[in-house]
């Protein structure tokens, strides 16, 4: 499988402890003549907004805490967990339920991500969500530490401007 990916410019990445695969595009190889092989890139790139990349940054230590408690595979959270997680670091606004619903649409894409998968549950109960393994592969610590550079340029632009 992987030799046959690697034709198209992919590279496997397969975690048997955690239960994953994926693809992610190869990082170019520099060729002998020092220019760089054209291959397209297959798998498109698209930046997350401020509060998605935050909602997973925060998913991602969660994870790390449950797994230092050790003993369950699965962590599963409700609706208004998350919504907690993430609303300390969000501005305060007058009207609470559209705060919510926001956060509702952020939660939607990183589903679509596939980070998150949402339980069923009967129509009484409260939305749960499961925590997927492969956030661990996606938000590792270079990417945490990218998001912090990011932070604090986000914090001395507002720090100038005001």
């Amino acid at each position: 499988m992987r030799d046959y990916i690697s034709v198209l410019g992919l590279e496997l990445v397969l975690d048997e402890a955690e239960g994953y695969a994926f693809l992610r595009s190869r990082q170019s190889d520099v060729e002998d003549d020092g220019a760089a092989p054209t291959l397209p890139r297959l798998i498109a790139r698209r930046p997350l907004s401020f509060p998605v990349s935050l909602l997973l940054a925060l998913l991602r230590k969660r994870l790390a805490e449950f797994d230092c408690g050790g003993g369950e595979t699965r962590l599963v959270l409700s609706r208004e967990d998350i919504v907690e997680l993430i609303r300390v670091f969000l501005p305060q606004r007058s009207n609470e339920v559209r705060l919510i619903d926001q956060i509702e649409t952020h939660i939607n894409k990183v589903v679509e991500l596939c980070f998150l998968r949402k339980l069923k549950t009967s129509s009484v109960q409260a939305a749960h969500y499961e925590i997927r393994r492969i956030l661990k592969a996606f938000v590792d610590a270079q990417w945490l530490s990218e998001l912090d550079s990011r932070l604090a340029e986000y914090q001395t632009q507002l720090a100038g401007g005001e």
